[in-house]
């Protein structure tokens, strides 16, 4: 298990089914790479992460944890989350690969919104310089891919226009920006429009 996994997870180790939205996904992920808003660190470690819900259910497709460099994605490198508990801090999924450290930050959104289908995390530092406090940010005091983070991604989505601005800012990760919308085409717009907006592209 990655050390940058903070949840207890469980998972059925085989490989998911074609799902709709995956050639859209690795579509997007060619787009992110190229801009260098997903990929892999200094340290060699891989940052950023997609997925899209899995129909009318609150089960999504998720990109899996270490992914974040690969040029492409196979079914393999994606897990399906099934289940999930914010108070127990666990989730189980089905999959070869272990789902994204960020799997219940995604999971907070898409309960959120349920017209959210899909949801991307990137990282772009002058980005989230400008939008840190400007657009709706999580507490500085709370740590990337915990079950406090999926609690106040709930708390922005009640007491912020997180929901209509579909995009929110994590203080207390550097450069961590969350985009969603009906579908990765969207959040990628959204992306793009605040990127736009503030001399980014």
């Amino acid at each position: 298990m990655s050390k940058y996994i903070k949840f207890a997870c469980e998972g059925a180790a085989t490989e998911i089914t074609p799902f709709d939205g995956f050639a859209e996904l690795n579509a997007c992920r060619r787009r992110l790479l190229q801009l260098r808003l997903i990929g892999v660190d200094a340290n060699g470690v891989g940052f950023g992460n997609l997925s899209v819900r899995d129909g009318a259910t609150k089960n999504f497709y998720i990109t899996g944890s270490a992914t974040g460099g690969k040029p492409e994605l196979t079914l393999a490198d994606c897990a399906r989350v099934v289940a999930y508990d914010f108070k127990r801090n666990c989730l189980r999924y089905e999959g070869t690969a272990i789902p994204s450290s960020e799997s219940l930050t995604h999971a907070a959104v898409y309960e959120a919104d349920t017209k959210a289908g899909s949801v991307m995390h990137c990282h772009d530092s002058k980005l989230w310089a400008a939008l840190l406090n400007e657009a709706p940010t999580t507490s500085e005091a709370v740590d990337y891919g915990t079950p406090e983070m999926a609690y106040e991604v709930t708390r922005l989505f009640r007491v912020t226009d997180a929901q209509s601005r579909k995009i929110l800012v994590m203080a207390g990760h550097e450069g961590g920006i969350v985009a969603f919308g009906k579908d990765l085409e969207e959040a990628f717009v959204v992306l793009m429009r605040e990127r736009k907006e503030r001399g980014r592209d």
